[in-house]
């Protein structure tokens, strides 16, 4: 009797291993095509060369950002994905390892590294990833939408010191997932190099010391926050959306 449980027992484990097999061979063969951006390589000529170190956090996102998935907006107020189609890594991931290595081919600031590292940095950089999604509800083939707002904080006291929000909008020569991501890339570009920019030249040349001391009321006045836009529809209008380049 014993004898018969235990073949009965083996007999019914065989189908559950083969569909848990196939399930496996099902999702692997459900490869996503990956696509990835670059960093930016050329910068204007009269940023300065700075002596401090900065490190750079992983962008903050939402949780439909946070994934490596290509988000799309068929609405303002919806969110999907293009199917069988992803980034190399997480958003936020890839958009902080390009920050760094935009500063980096900036050759103009002494070192910069991921903030998880643990660098003593004398700066670190807060970005928050707003935006990084392709629009389809503006009509026409969809527009890359990529915004960045981004908290510039002293260290060892933690004190914000600057705050700057960068945006682009850049459309897809047509509405095929490798044209898209050529258009993030161009409106990501874009973004990275003032970002870059105003960075380097928010605080002092030199690292936080008495000698180099900081306009405290200039830099923590509202008024003063750093704002910088460009290709962005203005409302239902999307008419001067540059088209990215070929």
């Amino acid at each position: 009797m014993k004898s018969s449980l235990l073949a009965l027992a083996a007999l019914l484990t065989v189908p559950l291993a083969g569909c848990q097999f196939l399930a496996a061979a099902n999702s692997a063969t459900e490869a996503s095509d990956l696509y990835t951006v670059t960093p930016k390589s050329t910068f204007d000529g009269d940023m300065p060369d700075v002596l401090w170190q900065l490190a750079v956090e992983v962008p903050a996102a939402a949780a439909n950002l946070n994934t490596g998935r290509i988000a799309i907006a068929m609405s303002p107020t919806s969110s999907d994905y293009f199917a069988k189609a992803a980034w190399t890594d997480r958003a936020p991931l890839m958009v902080q390892t390009r920050i760094v290595d935009s500063f980096e081919n900036s050759h103009k600031i002494v070192a910069v590294a991921r903030e998880s590292i643990g660098l003593r940095a004398n700066y670190v950089l807060q970005p928050d990833l707003r935006n990084f999604e392709a629009m389809y509800f503006y009509g026409g083939d969809p527009i890359a939408h990529v915004r960045i707002i981004a908290k510039l904080v002293r260290m060892p006291d933690r004190q914000i010191i600057g705050v700057g929000a960068f945006e682009r909008c850049v459309r897809a020569r047509a509405d095929k997932v490798p044209k898209v991501v050529e258009a993030f890339d161009q409106a990501l570009g874009s973004v990275m190099k003032r970002l870059v920019s105003w960075t380097l030249r928010t605080p002092p040349t030199r690292p936080p010391s008495e000698s180099a001391p900081y306009d405290i009321e200039k830099l923590r006045n509202p008024a003063n926050a750093f704002v910088d836009t460009l290709g962005c529809p203005k409302g239902n209008d999307a008419s001067s959306v540059p088209v990215a380049d070929e």
